[in-house]
C-alpha cells in the first residue's frame, strides 16, 4: 500500500539516476511526496546498468501518483545548484526536503582513484572533495534561505561510515565525508532556530550497480560478499532510503544534527 505521510511535500534528491539515490527517490515517492530527481549528466543513471535514463526514474515516481521534474547540473558550480532550485521553485513553489546524495569515491575518469591513498592524483584529490563535501554545501546554500522563509524544512546528508574509521585508503573520500557530518552538526545548530532538521545517513558497504564494479576491480563477486545472517551481510539501497525516509518525515520532528551509521553493526567497534 501506498503511503501518504509525505504527501504535499517537495522533495530534492541529488545523485538520484541509480544507485542509493535512485532507492532513496522512490521511497520518499511512495511515502508521498513530489520528487526531484538529479543527476550530473544524461549519461550518468546508465554508467552501472540500473536506470536507462533520469527520465525513467521521474517515470517511476510518478507511477507512484507523484510528479516529478528530471534536473541535470553539476552541482560542484553555485550557479547549478542555483538553477536546480530555481526550476523546482518554478514549477513546485516550495521545497520541505532536501537530500544531499550525489558524491562518491570517484575520480576525475570517473573510475575509483588509483592510487587511493594520501598520494591520489591531484585532479582525482580535488574531485572527490568537490563532489561529496562541496555539493552538500552548495546545495543547501541554495535551498536552505527557501526553507527560512518557510519556517520548516528538513535536509538529510549522506555522509559514509568511512566517515568515523581510520583508512589507510580512501583516505580523500574518508575525509570528505567526515566534512559531511561535521557540516551537518554545524547547520543543525544554525537553523534550529528556524525549525529546520538537519541530519546525516551513514551508510556501510551497499550493494549499488557501482559497489559491485569495485568488487569486480577487486577480483571479487556477489558469492564472495554472500549473506550470512540477517545483519551479517552487505547493504541493500532501501535499506538507507528507509532511515532517510524516517529523516524526512514528521518521525524526526525533534530529530536534529545527528548522523546515523546504516552498516548492520559491520563497523561496531572499530567506531
Amino acid at each position: 500500500m501506498v503511503g501518504e505521510h509525505l504527501l504535499g511535500k517537495v522533495a530534492i534528491v541529488t545523485g538520484s539516476g541509480r544507485g542509493i539515490g535512485k532507492a532513496i527517490a522512490l521511497r520518499l515517492a511512495k511515502a508521498g511526496a513530489d520528487v526531484v530527481v538529479h543527476d550530473e549528466n544524461e549519461e550518468a543513471p546508465s554508467k552501472f546498468g540500473e536506470s536507462k535514463s533520469l527520465d525513467e526514474v521521474a517515470e517511476q515516481v510518478r507511477a507512484f501518483g507523484r510528479r516529478s521534474l528530471a534536473l541535470f547540473g553539476d552541482l560542484t558550480i553555485p550557479q547549478n545548484c542555483q538553477q536546480v532550485v530555481d526550476a523546482v521553485m518554478s514549477e513546485f513553489g516550495h521545497i520541505d526536503i532536501l537530500v544531499n546524495n550525489a558524491g562518491g569515491d570517484i575520480g576525475a575518469n570517473y573510475q575509483k582513484p588509483e592510487p587511493n591513498d594520501l598520494f591520489i592524483p591531484e585532479p582525482d584529490l580535488y574531485v572527490v572533495l568537490n563532489r561529496n563535501l562541496l555539493t552538500t554545501i552548495n546545495m543547501c546554500r541554495a535551498v536552505v534561505p527557501i526553507m527560512m522563509r518557510q519556517g520548516y524544512g528538513k535536509i538529510v546528508n549522506i555522509a559514509s561510515v568511512v566517515a568515523f574509521v581510520s583508512r589507510e585508503r580512501e583516505i580523500v573520500y574518508s575525509v570528505s565525508k567526515a566534512g559531511v557530518v561535521h557540516f551537518t552538526r554545524c547547520l543543525a545548530v544554525m537553523l534550529r532556530p528556524h525549525g529546520i532538521n538537519v541530519n546525516a545517513v551513514a551508510p556501510g558497504d551497499t550493494l549499488t550497480g557501482r559497489y559491485l564494479a569495485t568488487l569486480k576491480q577487486r577480483g571479487l563477486s556477489l558469492e564472495d560478499v554472500k549473506p550470512k545472517g540477517r545483519l551479517e551481510r552487505f547493504g541493500e539501497p532501501d535499506d538507507i532510503a528507509k532511515v532517510v525516509e524516517f529523516f524526512a518525515s514528521d518521525w524526526s520532528d525533534f530529530v536534529t544534527g545527528q548522523t546515523l551509521v546504516v552498516d548492520g553493526g559491520m563497523f561496531l567497534g572499530k567506531i
